[in-house]
């Protein structure tokens, strides 16, 4: 069971909230648990790392995104109609898929048909690449740690702890609130939506997990035929300026 699983990263929290006198607050969902912001279930775990992607408003079409969603639904009908109805158990069968299996390969096809670049790709403009790098970089080592980003010309990657007291959601309503008011005036836009309001985000269970993720991450660009290396693109973790970005 979720609640059962160690987790050395929310020991880490409790001890500094102990060090700093803070009294543990009551249970929150968007801190641990299972919460909705719309249609996609957000799954929080205190103490974790996370990959978050956030992507356009107009870069997948909601008839592309139904279709996918609706395929996706059917190979969960699938897989439930396998079950033992007595047991509520799987009926054993190792070449039967999972419903980690099934999630997976829907992130992967709408990761496929972003990289083709569909909608206006306002990140491809540089000065607005370079609006949303600095946007999660600002608080990096204050309210969160990024270990991987990737600012692409439709979407955006990253992979981040939240520090203790700062919540995923919070973080993400920054950068997106912050970047779409710079953006959309950079782009003389008014009273036009710059993100899609539903954000995607994974807590990461292992470590081999988070170095897979990682190495998706920094090689979006290449696999998108942007760069030929990950260091080749300036709006990245792989970058090796990124820390240190030059003054405007």
């Amino acid at each position: 069971m979720l609640g059962n699983e160690p987790n050395p990263g929310l020991d880490r929290v409790h001890f500094a909230l102990r060090a700093t006198g803070v009294k543990a607050a009551a249970a929150n969902p968007h801190r641990s648990g299972v919460h909705s912001r719309g249609y996609l279930p957000h799954v929080k775990r205190e103490g974790a790392s996370y990959f978050v992607t956030f992507r356009l408003d107009d870069s997948l079409p909601r008839e592309v995104l139904l279709k996918f969603q609706a395929e996706r639904a059917q190979r969960l009908q699938t897989l439930l109609a396998r079950r033992d109805p007595a047991k509520s158990e799987p009926v054993p069968d190792p070449t039967a898929e999972t419903e980690e299996t099934i999630d997976r390969d829907y992130h992967r096809r709408v990761e496929r048909y972003l990289d083709q670049g569909a909608g206006a790709c306002w990140l491809r403009q540089p000065d607005i690449a370079e609006l949303v790098a600095n946007a999660l970089r600002y608080f990096d080592g204050q309210r969160y740690l990024l270990s991987a980003w990737v600012v692409m010309p439709n979407h955006v990657h990253a992979v981040l702890w939240p520090m203790p007291n700062h919540l995923l959601g919070d973080i993400l309503r920054s950068w997106k609130g912050y970047s779409a008011h710079e953006a959309n005036q950079r782009l003389q836009r008014t009273g036009q939506t710059l993100w899609q309001p539903e954000s995607f985000d994974h807590w990461i269970r292992t470590d081999e997990e988070k170095a897979r993720i990682h190495r998706y991450v920094v090689n979006n660009p290449v696999s998108a035929r942007l760069c030929r290396t990950p260091e080749e693109w300036r709006w990245s973790s792989a970058w090796p300026g990124w820390r240190n970005p030059p003054q405007p």
